[in-house]
């Protein structure tokens, strides 16, 4: 998978919503005149698989008839998770090594504490691993629409900052610490809003609520809702400028998840 010299950037793009997702689509239509677009999703709804690689999936790679805007796009589908669907597109199926891979566009934000149970993080975080430049973005929407492929959700605005931040990453190489952006766009942004560096909020953002079964063996599964304290929210974070100032949050992501303190001072402590 070597990158040839001259060769147009070679996009790989995916959604933990599925390959028929509106938000996948969206993506793929903003990086079309951008290089070289691929795409490899689930086959079905993955939300909230994080990154992970369930032993269930049976490995079969599907090719799937995809065309935006009449141009045809190579397309894959695999019943696994949105991780395993980057994995087996890096490791079999990619002519050369991919320039980016985009993950998105989602249903729903992807803020706070709680990132890496996000499927559209997990992808891009899978592709940064195996060294491709990642962009995991997000479109703030209704709980009502996270597991749906509702034509009700305007992608514009989401595409708009997709292409935006494909444009900068395939230009401009990001420091060594920087393995992938995360990009949360507010349900009503327009290319006028503006976007802001942000850091991932400490606080969780989606709580989760009880069932309220009668039984343990009651088949139900927890709600969730958004719940955050205003109060303690920090002000440089993802959720603050999401929710509070309206603006896209940009926040820079690490596979390198050491805790950012003296480790000899733990090391003390632990002795």
């Amino acid at each position: 998978m070597a990158q040839y010299a001259g060769a147009r950037p070679l996009i790989l793009i995916t959604s933990d919503d599925g390959i028929h997702s509106p938000g996948l689509r969206a993506a793929v239509r903003s990086a079309l005149d951008l290089g070289d677009v691929l795409v490899s999703a689930p086959g079905e709804q993955q939300t909230s698989a994080g990154r992970s690689q369930p032993s269930s999936f049976d490995g079969a790679i599907h090719e799937v008839e995809y065309a935006v805007d009449g141009r045809q796009v190579p397309a894959y589908a695999m019943y696994g998770s949105p991780a395993q669907a980057v994995l087996y597109a890096l490791i079999e199926i990619v002519p050369r090594q991919p320039t980016l891979c985009i993950s998105g566009i989602n249903f729903g934000e992807n803020v706070g504490s709680g990132i890496t149970v996000s499927g559209t993080v997990g992808a891009a975080l899978e592709a940064a691993d195996l060294g491709v430049p990642s962009l995991a973005v997000s479109l703030e929407t209704d709980k009502a629409y996270h597991y749906t492929y509702s034509a009700e959700v305007d992608f514009s605005g989401a595409a708009y900052f997709a292409r935006l931040f494909a444009e900068r990453m395939l230009a401009r190489r990001m420091p060594p610490e920087v393995d992938l952006l995360k990009v949360d766009v507010p349900s009503d942004a327009t290319p006028g809003t503006p976007w802001r560096m942000t850091r991932v909020s400490r606080q969780r953002y989606y709580q989760a609520l009880p069932s309220n079964r009668r039984s343990l063996a009651e088949k139900n599964r927890l709600d969730y809702d958004i719940v955050f304290d205003r109060a303690t929210l920090e002000p440089d974070s993802d959720i603050y400028a999401l929710q509070i100032d309206r603006v896209v949050s940009v926040s820079p992501i690490s596979l390198d998840m050491t805790s950012r303190v003296a480790l000899e001072q733990v090391g003390l402590l632990l002795r």
